[in-house]
């Protein structure tokens, strides 16, 4: 069985994560950390152990976190790590969301929320009719394999029958970075949208760079006041941890999904496909403003190192 817990942190409250880890490593060592508020714990051994279910288990980490250090949390539980993220997708606080039947659980809903299935598999696969797990659980491999290729149709049929062979990892290096905004209340003003997608891009630029790492691409989640969500992404021209570069993709994602007086609740801003920026690949610039730019920003880096992460700020956040 394996937990996903997405602990409730605050903006700058990232720096508790590893404490976090520490408080899932006294009931099990296989902890993989998906910052900056997410973890997979294989807590197998520990419900053996303790012959307890994955709802106390999961009781009680919430209890200490919240104990120790104030952190609430949403926890889901699979038998696998995809069905874990979905359940603590869906988990309500305080209540843990346990997937007993994978085939009932994945069966109506609708094809993009499987792990792997972006914009372009899911408007082929709804084009012949499998618009939901369900269906495309129960077309033959073969089909899905001429549709999406040979490798893609056959992962995509294991994920849709309940199957997912990743396995938890401890301390394995993240394959992606995320940071996250919650308005107070249901935004609707789109300058407030994208003073947070400002934020968000500056704050994934810092922590790239300070991590010595790269992103190749970018996808934008927006969460709305029914709940629902919406999710771009778009591969950047080259691997950067530019946050101007990364702010201008986010706008550019932010802008086609059209929103017209929104109601939106959050936003989620994730870099993907993340490698160590020595072996990165970059484009010389003629332009001085792009140099001068990438120097400020270096500085800005040293003075937040320093002095705090508000230490430097954009003149629009500031205010």
């Amino acid at each position: 069985m394996i937990l996903c817990v997405r602990f409730r942190l605050e903006p700058a409250g990232e720096a508790l994560l590893p404490r976090l880890m520490e408080l899932l490593g006294e009931f099990t060592p296989t902890v993989e950390a998906a910052p900056p508020s997410e973890a997979l714990a294989d807590v197998r051994g520990a419900l053996r152990y303790f012959d307890w279910s994955p709802t106390e288990l999961a009781s009680v980490i919430r209890v200490r976190a919240l104990a120790l250090y104030g952190v609430d949390c949403v926890i889901g539980a699979g038998p696998n790590p995809m069905l874990a993220r979905m359940a603590a997708r869906e988990a309500r606080p305080g209540v843990t969301l346990v997937v007993e039947d994978p085939a009932a659980f994945l069966r109506d809903r609708p094809v993009v929320a499987l792990d792997g299935v972006g914009r372009a598999t899911a408007r082929t696969l709804c084009g012949y009719g499998l618009d939901s797990v369900g269906r495309v659980a129960d077309a033959p491999l073969a089909v899905l394999q001429r549709l999406v290729g040979a490798r893609t149709g056959r992962e995509l049929w294991e994920r849709a029958q309940g199957v997912d062979r990743t396995p938890v990892v401890p301390n394995a290096a993240s394959r992606s970075a995320a940071a996250e905004r919650s308005f107070p209340h249901d935004e609707i003003d789109r300058t407030e949208h994208r003073k947070a997608l400002l934020a968000l891009a500056g704050e994934l630029g810092a922590r790239l760079r300070t991590e010595g790492q790269v992103c190749r691409s970018l996808a934008l989640t927006v969460r709305y006041a029914d709940r629902s969500t919406t999710t771009r992404s778009r591969t950047l021209p080259e691997a950067t941890a530019h946050s101007a570069a990364l702010g201008s993709l986010a706008y550019a994602l932010h802008d086609s999904l059209g929103l017209q007086r929104a109601r939106v609740r959050g936003i989620t801003l994730r870099a993907e496909g993340l490698t160590g920026a020595e072996g990165a690949a970059y484009q010389l610039s003629l332009d001085p403003a792009d140099e001068k730019a990438r120097r400020i920003e270096a500085v800005a880096d040293r003075a937040r190192a320093k002095f705090g992460p508000r230490a430097v700020l954009p003149g629009s956040l500031a205010a």
